[in-house]
């Protein structure tokens, strides 16, 4: 762990009454974290155990306590700390030209407030599923929504020549016209929400013959799934009303997803749209398995391997820090060339 990735935050702390130095307090939040650890309290054990070994604080400094890590994660600014995360991923990612960035929300349940009505709190990430690299964060409050977070999560990003893929909540005009103003592509799931075009896409399919067809297969622990994606060019849409609201919209996607589990065979139905006009399905088959890679890749080993939903950090910025840190050790024990799996890393 090189402490020098945090050289870019700028220490806003009160000249002179600071013992410690920002970039070694956040070296110890991340190797904390890499030990399987997460919460301040745990941070001072591993700061008084075993940070001299990393040559971090000075034999004199003494031992910085629970509370000067909870104050550090409250009160620092997570737009630096996000520059942090997605700079240490640019030696693994220098272009997201022709990649796929996965946009999806997650809850912090553990932060959430129990009262009734209320949302809780949200992060907006925005994933690239070929690399597992996180690229930026966006929070969400009672205030605020998916809707609205997805234009400034876009806006942090360079996506020429990119695919961004985002689930039904942001199969928005509005979106899809910003994606192209950004020289990127779309492709958008495709549910009742847009009640019009998901008429449309659905009858699209039901009189039309496949432009084409692909299939795959995955097994894992007894479960068997076995993916069709079926394109169809988006000017076979009857009602050209709809047609003309979605801007470039070229290519019509259908999966059929049947899954045989304990016995049981369930057959569902997905779609999306698309301003690409690849001919080939199997490109759009894979673009629905990338777009759930943030699921299984970031979300997932987040609440399993992290424990993110157990934490109940509310305090000022904390929540979204302690997220930052969690997948910047998760990047880190990504970056290691083995057969083994992430949580065997970090033991």
């Amino acid at each position: 762990m090189d402490s020098s990735v945090f050289s870019s935050i700028s220490d806003y702390r009160v000249t002179g009454r600071c013992k410690y130095r920002l970039d070694d307090l956040l070296s110890v939040a991340v190797l904390t974290h890499l030990c399987g650890g997460g919460t301040p309290s745990d941070m001072h054990v591993f700061a008084a155990t075993r940070a001299r070994e990393f040559g971090l604080f000075s034999d004199t400094d003494g031992t910085p306590s629970a509370d000067t890590f909870e104050r550090l994660v409250s009160a620092l600014s997570p737009d630096a700390l996000e520059r942090c995360v997605v700079d240490s991923g640019r030696d693994l990612l220098d272009t997201l030209r022709e990649k796929q960035v996965v946009i999806d929300g997650k809850k912090l349940r553990g932060t959430s407030p129990k009262s009734k009505g209320a949302k809780g709190n949200y992060l907006m990430n925005a994933f690239v599923s070929e690399n597992h690299l996180l690229v930026a964060q966006e929070p969400l409050t009672d205030k605020d929504n998916e809707i609205k977070a997805i234009p400034r999560i876009l806006e942090k990003l360079d996506i020429e020549e990119a695919v961004v893929s985002i689930d039904a909540i942001g199969t928005q005009v509005d979106i899809a016209e910003q994606i192209l103003v950004q020289k990127g592509h779309y492709f958008l799931a495709v549910k009742e929400n847009q009640r019009s075009l998901h008429e449309a896409v659905k009858d699209a399919f039901r009189y039309n013959a496949p432009a084409g067809t692909a299939s795959e297969m995955e097994s894992d622990h007894g479960r068997i799934e076995n993916r069709t994606c079926d394109i169809l060019p988006a000017d076979l849409i009857e009602d050209k009303d709809v047609l003309a609201r979605w801007p470039s919209l070229k290519t019509l996607a259908r999966i059929k997803s049947e899954v045989y589990r304990d016995g049981q065979d369930i057959v569902t139905y997905r779609y999306y749209i698309s301003d690409e006009d690849f001919p080939r399905a199997a490109y759009y088959n894979m673009l629905a398995r990338g777009h759930w890679s943030i699921e299984n890749q970031l979300h997932w080993h987040l609440d399993v391997t992290f424990k993110e939903d157990a934490s109940r950090s509310r305090k000022g910025f904390a929540a979204q820090n302690l997220s930052l840190l969690k997948k910047l050790a998760l990047q880190i024990a990504r970056n290691h060339d083995d057969k083994l799996s992430i949580r065997k890393r970090l033991f």
